[in-house]
């Protein structure tokens, strides 16, 4: 089942963001355009590689208006140790939630099963909390901050217009398309 336009799930969770642990809910989604990262656990390979990406680009999402999210299910103790240790994960200033419950991981319906870790998932809400869209890929194939990036502008410029879509490797400023029966067979 498809979780593209449902709204996310209530959950309540402790996070560690800048030297302190904060608690974390679905209403905290709300209200601006946010990114949930999932990722399988700390002190492993491709994930910090993923969440260094998401850090230098930080500032590219908050010009956005988005706030990044990261989760696994570490504790949030785990995230503190891990931040304080890798020079990679050291760079993070957005919040990294812990979610040894599995809560989050299944309201995302990412949780491996079996397993208890999450898989490799990216998600765009919007600020009533839809999830405008899902990105899951295999353990080894790490994401690119950058085309997250398009992905968000995409999503923002299609809120923003409405009967306007984005067509294939769209880039902010380009041409959108407005889809009717002219355009049938014509593309």
């Amino acid at each position: 089942m498809s979780v593209i336009n449902t709204e996310i799930l209530p959950f309540r969770a402790t996070a560690y963001q800048n030297g302190e642990f904060i608690e974390v809910t679905d209403a905290d989604l709300k209200g601006k355009w946010s990114v949930v990262v999932f990722y399988p656990a700390d002190f492993t390979f491709v994930c910090p590689t993923e969440l260094e990406d998401l850090a230098l680009n930080h500032d590219e999402f908050e010009k956005l208006g988005v706030q990044i999210f990261s989760v696994s299910t570490d504790t949030h103790f785990s995230h503190k140790a891990w931040h304080d240790t890798s020079d990679a994960i050291g760079k993070i200033k957005y919040a990294m939630i812990g979610d040894p419950t599995g809560t989050v991981t299944n309201n995302f319906d990412v949780m491996r099963p079996g397993v208890g870790l999450a898989d490799r998932g990216t998600f765009i809400i919007d600020p009533q909390g839809v999830i405008q869209a899902v990105e899951i890929t295999a353990e080894g194939i790490g994401r690119d901050a950058k085309e997250l990036l398009r992905k968000v502008k995409a999503a923002q410029y299609v809120a923003a217009h409405p009967g306007e879509v984005c067509p294939a490797k769209w880039k902010e400023g380009e041409k959108t398309l407005k889809p009717s029966l002219d355009l049938v067979g014509k593309i």
